[in-house]
């Protein structure tokens, strides 16, 4: 019964951390290039950083709200037209201060880890 109680909990310190950084992560992503929700998801998954469509688009519309993301709608040659998320300059200066405090958390981290 320990080792099912210690994955359950690994498990769920695991996806609170994931769910710390997404907001990081999709605007690392789309500093990178513009994307439509789709690929940002497998984007995510392919760096092991699980998240599903239920989790990303209220993510995405809050960053939208703050200014930090804006979107246009792109034909798609494969079904309905596509909305491509973009980072604005608000978008890149919180990027910015996203970077700095990573740093700092992960100096930390790594401080106390020596």
């Amino acid at each position: 019964m320990r080792a099912m109680e210690k994955n359950v909990n690994t498990e769920n310190v695991r996806a609170q951390m994931r769910k710390g950084v997404l907001e990081y992560c999709i605007l690392l992503l789309l500093a990178k290039e513009d994307a439509y929700a789709s690929s940002i998801i497998t984007r995510l998954k392919e760096a092991n950083m699980i998240v599903v469509e239920g989790t990303l688009y209220p993510l995405l519309i809050r960053q939208k709200n703050q200014g930090l993301l804006q979107y246009r709608w792109e034909e798609s040659p494969q079904g309905p037209p596509r909305k491509y998320y973009a980072i604005t300059d608000k978008g890149r200066e919180q990027l910015e201060e996203m970077n700095n405090a990573w740093q700092e958390i992960v100096t930390t981290i790594e401080n106390i880890k020596n």
